[in-house]
């Protein structure tokens, strides 16, 4: 599993520390990866214009997306149990 966020490294990396998270965290803190998931507010006129959207992807081996859940709520979060599901459905694990 990866997480990917638009926060700094260094942030990640606090952030990484202070919750003893064990998987990879990466940064698209240049907005690269993000838009070309659909997983940014592309919307000039939007108040969080080049904000990150919760979203969940999963890739299978060959990096073909399986999966793709877009939260209109960033607060909302997927639970473990819909996400491991997901992932069992996808035929990617």
């Amino acid at each position: 599993m990866v997480d990917v966020s638009a926060d700094a490294a260094p942030t990640l990396q606090a952030f990484t520390e202070a919750n003893k998270i064990r998987h990879l965290l990466l940064s698209d803190f240049r907005r690269q990866m993000l838009p070309a998931y659909g997983a940014m507010v592309t919307d000039e006129q939007s108040p969080v214009y080049r904000y990150a959207k919760r979203a969940y992807f999963i890739l299978d081996r060959q990096g073909i997306v399986r999966y793709i859940k877009m939260q209109d709520n960033p607060l909302d979060i997927v639970t473990p149990e819909e996400l491991l599901k997901a992932i069992k459905d996808s035929g990617a694990s």
